[in-house]
């Protein structure tokens, strides 16, 4: 999207095998936050688009990755807005990026579904349902949110573990993204509001 600069990777491919590569060695999680994700797509495009969601409220962003998600909601007038992002390069990444466009992120890198639960105004999670383990995890923790009375707004392509109840659908985009990470050079992404568990 044009209102937003990232520093994102150039070619997937090789990013990816040395980091598969040095994953052997160290532990290191795959470089999720070098890539603009569909879902992160989708929803900083819906708070870009309707900024009064956000405007002045406190937007805890889960699983930022690249910083996407919460650099637009900052730059439609959230505040305060953290990004909560369990990889050390990834908090680099949004630290980075968030310089580039010039707006101020506070990081957390805690795993926030094993700690106590904050009580942001707004929580927002992009592309997080890839895997079970994730988003069985996750899913109750937004239902929890959303009980404790935030907006909860999770963007998803369609991905395997999206849950299929529970979810109100707020928009829908035609995403581009790259088949070096996806299916296919278009994504139908929808942004939705998770309702209380």
């Amino acid at each position: 999207m044009p209102e937003i600069r990232l520093h994102l990777a150039s070619e997937v491919t090789p990013l990816w095998r040395a980091t598969e590569e040095t994953l052997a060695r160290n532990g290191l999680p795959p470089p999720f936050w070098a890539f603009a994700w569909a879902g992160g797509q989708a929803l900083a495009r819906y708070l870009l688009d309707r900024p009064a969601l956000v405007a002045g409220r406190a937007v805890l962003d889960l699983g930022s990755g690249s910083g996407l998600v919460a650099i637009a909601a900052a730059m439609a007038g959230a505040g305060p807005v953290t990004a909560a992002e369990i990889d050390p390069f990834a908090i680099a990444a949004i630290t980075a990026n968030a310089a580039l466009n010039g707006v101020e992120i506070a990081l957390v890198a805690d795993d926030l579904l094993d700690a106590p639960a904050p009580h942001p105004e707004v929580v927002t999670a992009g592309d997080v349902c890839y895997e079970a383990p994730m988003a069985e995890r996750l899913i109750p923790w937004l239902r929890a949110q959303a009980a404790a009375g935030a907006l909860v707004l999770l963007g998803d392509p369609g991905r395997a573990y999206l849950p299929k109840t529970g979810l109100v659908a707020c928009a829908t985009y035609p995403v581009s993204t790259s088949r070096e990470i996806e299916t296919g050079d278009v994504l139908e992404t929808s942004v939705w509001r998770v309702l209380p568990g």
